[in-house]
């Protein structure tokens, strides 16, 4: 893919433009496998990303998630419940807090998750190989720049 090189001192309005059209295209492209098995489920991208932070982090507490996610606890109890239902995520108490819940997803739920990931893994897999290493640097470059800084600090602790 041979790309035209922008200056990144002279940013014009239609390079930031691009730059928008492109991130959303990307988005709609990165989710739309994993909508498509998701609704199989009458789930949504809220409960993917429930999936997705609780495998990544199985145990995770509810309020962590709740932090991470930065969602109401009401929106958060309404997809909990559903993967709780559906057997995909279960609760339960923390033996040295008896006030806190963890989260791990069942069975089920790690093949879901599994089966999630591995589609867009796959996707950005192709890109990167396709962009080559200094691209890949720039582009998490670029996205920890996007992101706050609380959760940008989750990624200093991987360096």
């Amino acid at each position: 893919m041979n790309l035209p090189k922008a200056n990144p001192l002279f940013l014009r309005d239609a390079d930031l433009r691009e730059a928008i059209e492109l991130l959303f295209f990307g988005y709609r492209d990165f989710t739309g496998e994993a909508d498509a098995m998701l609704a199989d489920y009458g789930f949504g991208r809220a409960h993917h990303r429930v999936i997705y932070f609780v495998g990544a982090q199985q145990g995770l507490s509810v309020s962590d998630l709740l932090a991470t996610l930065k969602v109401t606890k009401q929106s958060l109890s309404r997809v909990l419940s559903q993967l709780i239902e559906e057997d995909i995520v279960e609760q339960r108490t923390d033996e040295k807090d008896r006030r806190r819940r963890l989260l791990f997803l069942t069975a089920k739920g790690r093949d879901l998750e599994a089966a999630l990931t591995e589609r867009q893994s796959a996707l950005i897999s192709k890109a990167y190989r396709s962009a080559g290493a200094d691209a890949v640097a720039g582009f998490r470059t670029v996205l920890l720049g996007i992101i706050n800084e609380h959760d940008r600090r989750r990624f200093d602790e991987r360096d």
